[in-house]
């Protein structure tokens, strides 16, 4: 991939201090959020982020001219202050998950934008839906600014890009924070020989999406709309979308499992019945009492690979189930790789939630989902759910896998935590 510095805009805040004027990614905020938000300080970002709530599919033209203006006005205000230099920009996030202690670190940076494939530098895990996109697309019009970055990850084994990013991070951050309990630190790189270092080792190297696909389908229709007008050339700085890249093996690029929860089966249903049907796996029952679930990772570990936790009745017991048998997937759904069949998810869907479980679903099945293993099999034991099943998490080497295979991920297959933060920097598109 091809990245560069730009000249960001980013908030002024007092002594560093931007808490008040970040927010989280616009796809996960109600409009109650939002003004929670504005309550605690009006300047922050999600006024200019979120004009049209929801932001499912297209909203009126004066929300988003509404947010260009607020923009504008702060830009003039000195609200929103632009580096004079052009930057890459080295994010850290501090957070704390099933009691360990964290820190994902990121290249803030320009990426030139590409065609998404498993033979591109850029390549993505999952379908985009037309309505989120035409949101952005009109903000991004509106503003042109790209606001929130796209998260990204990348593979650098000789660990040349950390130890580059490690020396320019001895001092105090130039900028600061905490949302949601998550600690964010921003500092602000200008030396060209560095940014020239970086590029130069990422040059080989492909991004892989893993959050924000839609952000990035976006930035590339804007990018060819002005292009089609004849109205920039290849050195726009609307040809590079704004990524927050992310090495691959990093300890704080945690990937949270998804925990599925089902109600609405027949009455026919039992944990029993489930596991006689389905094929290829093997039982093992647990005690469920004293059970930690908040980690399933390192709860499952122990069980061995393709390890889940299910739970029904009075969450007593808990039936651990895993797949032995490799020859049911590739009998199941031969037209997908390998990489895509030995996805837990995949697994969990063909065999049991589109296998072994449907003779038991009926009309009024619902399956919602969680990140807490022991909010899963809370709901089981207090009757919100008849069946909780308890996953491990997806590596991120398993999503560069099944991209590289030209697949897509199965639904609710990956949970990147935690979400960017909207704010630390804007990168502006002319």
């Amino acid at each position: 991939m091809q990245i560069r510095g730009f000249r960001g805009w980013r908030f002024a805040g007092a002594d560093g201090d931007v808490s008040g004027h970040i927010a989280p990614p616009y796809d996960i905020l109600s409009a109650q959020q939002k003004q929670a938000l504005l309550d605690v300080c009006s300047l922050n970002v999600v006024a200019i982020d979120l004009p049209h709530v929801p932001p499912k599919d297209a909203g009126p033209d004066e929300v988003y001219a509404r947010a260009a203006k607020q923009l504008a006005q702060w830009q003039t205000a000195g609200v929103l202050i632009r580096d004079n230099k052009p930057s890459i920009y080295v994010y850290d996030q501090t957070y704390t998950w099933a009691g360990r202690s964290y820190t994902r670190r990121a290249i803030l940076a320009g990426v030139w934008a590409t065609r998404l494939g498993a033979d591109q530098d850029i390549v993505p895990h999952e379908h985009t839906f037309a309505g989120p996109k035409a949101d952005r697309l009109k903000l991004t019009r509106a503003t042109r600014m790209q606001l929130s970055p796209i998260l990204g990850f990348c593979h650098d084994p000789s660990g040349e890009v950390a130890s580059l990013l490690a020396s320019r991070t001895s001092r105090e951050p130039d900028a600061w924070g905490e949302l949601a309990s998550v600690g964010e630190k921003l500092w602000v790189v200008s030396e060209q020989a560095v940014i020239d270092h970086l590029a130069a080792a990422l040059a080989e190297t492909p991004a892989f999406i893993a959050d924000g696909h839609h952000r990035y389908t976006t930035a590339m229709n804007y990018r060819d709309e002005l292009k089609a007008a004849g109205k920039i050339d290849d050195d726009h700085e609307a040809n590079f979308v704004l990524f927050a890249l992310v090495e691959r093996d990093c300890e704080g690029l945690l990937v949270l499992p998804t925990h599925r929860l089902v109600d609405g089966l027949s009455g026919g249903f039992s944990l029993d019945k489930l596991c006689e049907a389905a094929e290829g796996f093997k039982w093992q029952e647990v005690d469920s009492a004293g059970a930690d679930l908040s980690d399933a990772d390192s709860f499952l570990a122990r069980y061995g690979e393709h390890a889940m936790a299910f739970a029904a009745g009075d969450g007593g017991k808990l039936r651990i189930g895993r797949l032995i048998d490799e020859e049911v997937m590739e009998s199941a759904v031969p037209d997908h790789c390998r990489a895509w069949r030995e996805l837990d998810v995949a697994i969990l869907q063909t065999l049991i939630m589109d296998g072994a479980l449907k003779p038991f679903k009926t009309g009024k099945t619902e399956v919602s989902y969680t990140p807490d293993g022991n909010e899963a099999l809370e709901a089981v034991r207090s009757g919100k759910a008849q069946l909780a099943v308890v996953m491990q998490g997806t590596p991120a080497s398993a999503v560069e896998a099944v991209a590289l295979a030209g697949e897509v991920m199965p639904h609710k297959s990956t949970y990147f935590y935690p979400k960017l933060s909207t704010g630390m920097v804007l990168k502006p598109l002319e």
